[in-house]
């Protein structure tokens, strides 16, 4: 090496320094499990002039905009037929509690419409307050989440067990309580949280399907397509992983060779504790 090369060196060092110093780390994307919620970073603010449910607000621009991450009892909205779920307006008259005519960043972690239109997002409070965990904290939602919008489940998981555990607004209701894999058959066409084990764990034409009952014909089971597969291996996740194990899995429940849940993402399931 030359001398001119030697003295160069030290300030090509503190060059590179510079550019993978704290600069690089802003821009670094963090994962969903690494995600909290000191780091939202909301670049659009707007205020909340109405509140039409439990999980959905408009905004002074005239648009709606949905919760992302949990799901509210559900009011009926003018939909024939449809009953009021219990807490359905507690949970609306906390959200108007908490929001109407407040300022609210919206943080965007994912997608960003839903299929109506509506604009998908964490809301943080001008003073800090995270509006998706104040509502789970209360017990007045339950997380709902989706495989192209999973930061803060890991987080939003935690603060709904606490919840529970405490017996908070919906987890005191029994329309609410959790629901044993063996008697899934009786919610098809609800939204539920159902727990059991898993007695057998395959793999058929690229779908993986988890038994929890002998006879996979009339016993309840998750399935999980080919491509959302790809977020579980992408995990670390075998099928083998869930073999014997008790799960907790949430979505929809339909009549698929017996009661049925398909998971999208690995968050949907929930691994609990002997």
């Amino acid at each position: 090496m030359s001398s001119r090369q030697r003295r160069a060196a030290p300030v090509l060092l503190c060059l590179l320094l510079l550019l993978t110093g704290p600069a690089a780390a802003e821009t670094q994307v963090l994962k969903p499990e690494d995600l909290r919620p000191e780091d939202l970073r909301p670049k659009v603010w707007h205020r909340a002039t109405a509140v039409v449910d439990g999980d959905t607000l408009v905004l002074d621009d005239g648009r709606e905009l949905r919760l992302v991450g949990l799901q509210a009892p559900k009011l009926p909205l003018g939909r024939r037929g449809f009953r009021a779920w219990p807490l359905a307006e507690e949970a609306k008259a906390v959200l108007e509690q908490i929001t109407l005519d407040r300022r609210l960043g919206l943080a965007f972690t994912g997608r960003r419409e839903d299929r109506h239109g509506r604009r998908l997002a964490h809301l943080q409070r001008e003073d800090g307050l995270w509006v998706q965990g104040a509502l789970l904290d209360r017990g007045l939602a339950r997380v709902y989440s989706f495989a192209d919008n999973r930061a803060l489940i890991v987080e939003m998981l935690a603060r709904e067990r606490a919840a529970r555990a405490a017996g908070r607004g919906i987890w005191g209701h029994p329309f609410y309580a959790l629901r044993q894999a063996g008697a899934a058959a009786a919610d098809i066409g609800s939204f539920q949280l159902v727990e059991g084990r898993v007695v057998e764990a395959v793999r058929a034409r690229g779908r993986v399907y988890l038994n929890f009952g002998a006879d996979w014909r009339t016993d309840f089971t998750i399935s999980i397509a080919p491509k959302a597969w790809k977020l579980f291996e992408a995990e670390g996740i075998a099928p083998d992983d869930y073999r014997g194990r008790r799960l907790r899995v949430r979505g929809w429940l339909k009549a698929l060779n017996g009661p049925s849940i398909a998971a999208t993402h690995p968050e949907q399931i929930e691994v609990l504790a002997e």
